[in-house]
């Protein structure tokens, strides 16, 4: 296991992860799954529930450290999480959640971020008032606020109804187009990647690896919904393919 120094790109080789199942036996959950991605690019990884997504984000933010392989963080190695679940502290406010993970951060710096996520009148606002969309925008600002060099994002949308996971998906494409940060994102909503990212990654069923890498050339702002099917028919004869 190793987490090489900091360069310009993340660079993932993980050879092998395993966990020992409840009958003592050997999981074999990721092997031999290797990509990059460039300094301010955002990539998707996409793959079926319990492939080893969200497992391999943990091993990229150094929270599970028990794997052969080694990943590289880019300069300066600071890092935004935002798990499947919004994680806040029910007896702090909004902003105080936020402030806990950026303590450094200017008042005019987390004023424009609140701005954009929609969260300015709800600062003083404790998690048991939020609605789970409100509770979702904190920990993408939770996130971002920290100014990351590599954003990690573990189906955020999850379990939201698609006209709120739709805004939000805007908004965060609003973010990263504003300041450029590379970002890696797990789903497996394929119209999610595609609306956000810059490259796509099919992994396959347990023990995952990179079934095919799908570029998607055009800036966000001008994928038509021509491009989109056009994109969504590439990946399904990928995937037909593996």
């Amino acid at each position: 296991m190793s987490r090489a120094g900091a360069l310009k790109r993340l660079k993932v080789d993980v050879r092998q992860k395993s966990f020992q199942s409840a009958s003592g036996g050997t999981l074999h959950v990721i092997r031999g799954l290797a990509f990059s991605l460039q300094s301010g690019e955002v990539g998707a990884l996409v793959g079926p529930s319990g492939c080893g997504k969200t497992t391999l984000l943990r091993i990229i933010a150094g929270l599970d450290p028990d794997y052969e392989g080694s990943v590289a963080l880019p300069d300066h190695g600071r890092l935004g999480f935002v798990f499947q679940e919004p994680r806040l502290l029910p007896w702090r406010t909004l902003e105080q959640n936020v402030r806990l993970a950026a303590p450094g951060a200017s008042d005019a710096t987390l004023t424009a971020l609140f701005h954009t996520l929609g969260l300015e009148t709800h600062r003083n606002l404790f998690p048991g008032e939020l609605s789970l969309g409100l509770a979702r925008r904190v920990a993408l600002a939770r996130a971002l606020a920290v100014e990351p060099d590599l954003l990690l994002l573990d189906e955020p949308f999850v379990s939201l109804d698609d006209a709120l996971a739709a805004r939000l998906r805007e908004e965060l494409a609003e973010l990263v187009s504003f300041r450029p940060v590379t970002t890696l994102l797990v789903t497996h909503n394929i119209d999610e990647a595609i609306g956000l990212a810059d490259r796509l990654f099919l992994l396959s069923e347990s023990p995952a690896h990179v079934l095919a890498e799908v570029p998607i050339p055009r800036p966000r702002v001008k994928r038509s919904a021509a491009d989109l099917a056009t994109l969504r028919a590439e990946i399904a004869g990928k995937l037909s393919q593996a």
